[in-house]
């Protein structure tokens, strides 16, 4: 073993390396990549829970009681409204987790010594948070109507308060709290993304390493063309693939569709081109087939990670909720959830909608521009 001939080998691989610009890349951020996404988004602490209140007493009690939640850890103060129906609609449409109805008789009860009872409204459609939600309301609630008894018994002397204030949740949309109802439509989205993603990457760069992309660019078919019919077999194949998981998913775990089908079929389909786009994009980056693996890799990771899949995203910091709303599926698992658990409408999810629609069209855009600059 002669450790110069060794040395010489090693010269070589680096030289290689140096040469391989987009694994060089990865190999460097990707680390720092995973470091800071799996310490900012791998929290599974509920907190910041948005929620919006319905005051119908309107007086410094009530007041008070808002402010208790407010200034916990757990509630960040979103809205108030006017109607219950104001309230549902916000918790429909995603803008808020929580909703609180204070009566009009809140005060008027614990002057006169009696108990008093808000109403919380908590979307089920996540479970874990909805969970943690109605169990913070409660003692938040608890500790508000302690506070309030002490502050009654110091002003009267010795004589205790009958007065108290107690919450009572109400689940909506999974009243049973099913994990299912809640995993099952992000794993939806992550197979569509994930599948078509890799699958294009890999098909683009494939042609490139078996030089038929020349080939194919000397016949007289058009770059539109070129790319419209190599992506129609994986939008058949993305398309085969939303049919049979929505089947499964009801023949199995039991999650239907409560809202409109035709509405999640053509959203679906949206979002299914948009990650065809994404694989070609990916592929006129990389080289070969392993840098177009690695690409997809740096891709979905996070991803999955950020989009609020398996961990919430009130949790985690504001510039990394910004950086997940980059990514389409962020606003393609509101959307699944929303008709698939919720069975809203679309006119409830255009946020999500229109945000999602913003960055398939930016996608697109940039690789059809890509590719063609690569076929010229």
């Amino acid at each position: 073993m002669k450790i110069r001939r060794i040395l010489t080998v090693a010269r070589k691989e680096v030289i290689h390396i140096k040469r391989d610009k987009p694994s060089l890349i990865i190999s460097f951020m990707m680390p720092i990549m995973m470091l800071l996404i799996f310490g900012f988004a791998v929290n599974t602490d509920v907190n910041n829970v948005d929620f919006a209140v319905l005051d119908s007493s309107r007086t410094a009690l009530s007041r008070e009681l808002i402010a208790s939640f407010s200034k916990s850890y757990y509630f960040r103060e979103y809205a108030f409204v006017e109607s219950v129906e104001e309230l549902e609609y916000m918790i429909q449409a995603g803008e808020i987790k929580v909703g609180m109805v204070i009566p009009s008789d809140f005060s008027r009860n614990l002057k006169r010594r009696a108990a008093s009872q808000i109403q919380i409204l908590v979307d089920g459609s996540d479970p874990t948070i909805a969970r943690t939600a109605a169990s913070y309301a409660m003692a938040v609630t608890n500790a508000y109507s302690a506070e309030f008894q002490l502050t009654q018994i110091e002003k009267s002397g010795i004589k205790p308060s009958t007065a108290s204030v107690t919450a009572a949740p109400m689940i909506l949309y999974n009243p049973t709290l099913e994990s299912a109802k809640f995993n099952v439509p992000g794993v939806v989205g992550l197979i569509l993304q994930n599948i078509t993603i890799i699958l294009t990457a890999l098909a683009m760069v494939r042609e490139k390493e078996l030089g038929t992309i020349e080939q194919l660019i000397m016949t007289p078919v058009t770059a539109t063309e070129l790319i419209i019919g190599k992506l129609i077999p994986y939008i058949a194949i993305g398309c085969y693939d939303f049919a049979v998981v929505m089947i499964l998913s009801y023949l199995i775990f039991g999650v239907s569709v409560a809202g409109n089908i035709l509405e999640l079929i053509l959203l679906g389909f949206i979002f299914l081109v948009g990650a065809l786009a994404t694989g070609m994009l990916i592929s006129t980056v990389a080289r070969n087939q392993a840098q177009a693996i690695q690409g997809a890799l740096a891709f979905l990771l996070p991803s999955v990670l950020l989009s609020g899949f398996m961990f919430p995203r009130e949790s985690m910091p504001i510039f990394i909720q910004w950086l997940s709303a980059l990514f389409p599926i962020t606003h393609f698992l509101v959307i699944l959830r929303g008709i698939i658990v919720k069975g809203v409408n679309i006119s409830y999810l255009m946020g999500s909608t229109v945000a999602m629609l913003l960055l398939i069209v930016i996608t697109i855009g940039a690789a059809a521009a890509k590719f063609s600059k690569k076929l010229d």
